[in-house]
């Protein structure tokens, strides 16, 4: 058990990994609230309703990003937040896109076209941030 928590504590320190456990928690607010539009809110756009999940997953990912993640950036938190904003905007759209396209337009299975969109994010997300938001 000791082992468990050495190993734990060691990936804990490594950026990377905590930009997965911070993606993790980000992507579960993302896709909750998109589930929750398509099925209890009943919404007829995959699109739609993943654009309006997409703000509390960015909102998620800027607080574990900035605290977490790239805690020791020397950028100011005005400058984070509006870089961060205007990349996620841009990865928002690509990611709605996906989806309105998946789905709405090729009649796909709504959760595969997230995961597919969600693996683009990804990618383009962490070095985005690591290069132009956080600077790290």
């Amino acid at each position: 058990m000791q082992a468990l928590g050495k190993t734990l504590s060691s990936l804990n320190g490594q950026r990377p990994f905590r930009y997965l456990v911070n993606g993790s928690v980000a992507t579960g607010v993302h896709f909750v609230v998109l589930v929750f539009s398509m099925q209890v809110l009943d919404w007829s756009s995959a699109g739609a309703a993943n654009g309006f999940a997409a703000i509390f997953g960015i909102a998620t990912s800027f607080m574990g990003s900035r605290y977490y993640v790239f805690n020791h950036s020397r950028e100011t938190a005005a400058s984070q937040i509006t870089k961060f904003l205007m990349l996620y905007f841009c990865i928002a759209l690509l990611h709605a896109l996906v989806l309105l396209i998946w789905t709405d337009h090729y009649q796909f299975n709504y959760v595969v076209g997230f995961a597919v969109a969600t693996m683009m994010q990804l990618m383009l997300s962490y070095w985005g941030n690591k290069i132009l938001v956080f600077r790290v």
